[in-house]
């Protein structure tokens, strides 16, 4: 039942609260693949079939800015083989499922930094965005070689670069300076393996978000995950730090 809030001399009942922005930390590939005696790849493989599923079922739960972890400023501490095939299979996803969420109306945006990954992925990367920047239906925000903590980093020396001064920062002029400041901040962030750790991701954004953790490993979720995490969402109340 939603809550009741005071209009004129009555009560009504309050909409349930909707997560229009949700971010996903997508863990569990290599788990997946273990336990089904396979090399980590075919995990990670399952999990870019993952993310197709779920991008397409989010729009049609009322979600209109999804970002997703996708490889991290510390994931290139894995092995180097593991390493280059991610690259590769990132490249293949971009060139192989992306153009299909491109129909559906979705708009693909990169988040992080860019000088590390190979030319070929990167020419990919800003092909993509450009293809898909006048679509409305989604945002979808893929964190790449990306770390929250070297973002806030990375605005902070840009600042000081800029000669700002000290007296004139603030939360805005902060933000201006992250990789994408016009992403909206998460309303719900779900995370996936039964792991509940941020990871680095999104510090700044999440500082009041809900969070949501699911034992599912990533290659196993789908639509009917992300709408259970949105309905467990829908029955919080929210109150940035009033009563």
């Amino acid at each position: 039942m939603g809550r009741l809030r005071r209009a004129g001399p009555a009560f009504e009942p309050e909409a349930p609260a909707t997560a229009a922005n949700v971010a996903i930390i997508m863990d569990g590939n290599g788990r997946w693949a273990a336990r089904r005696g396979l090399p980590p790849l075919a995990g990670h493989r399952a999990g870019t079939r993952a993310l197709h599923r779920t991008v397409e079922a989010a729009p049609g739960l009322g979600v209109r800015s999804l970002a997703v972890y996708a490889f991290s400023t510390e994931n290139w501490g894995r092995p180097e083989r593991e390493v280059d095939d991610l690259m590769t299979l990132f490249a293949e996803t971009i060139e192989r499922e992306f153009p299909d969420l491109d129909r559906q109306g979705v708009r693909v945006r990169f988040v992080g930094r860019r000088d590390r990954c190979p030319d070929s992925l990167r020419a990919l990367m800003e092909d993509m965005e450009a293809r898909t920047s006048g679509n409305t239906r989604l945002d979808l925000w893929v964190a790449f070689d990306y770390g929250s903590r070297a973002e806030i980093l990375h605005a902070v020396r840009a600042m000081i670069a800029a000669g700002t001064d000290p007296a004139d920062v603030d939360e805005a002029r902060l933000r201006a300076h992250l990789h994408a400041p016009e992403m909206p901040d998460p309303d719900l962030v779900i995370r996936t393996s039964g792991e509940m750790r941020m990871s680095n991701f999104l510090l700044w954004q999440s500082a009041y978000a809900e969070f949501e953790f699911t034992t599912t490993l990533w290659p196993d979720f789908g639509g009917a995950d992300l709408e259970a995490a949105l309905r467990a969402y829908a029955g919080r109340q929210r109150r940035f730090g009033r009563r």
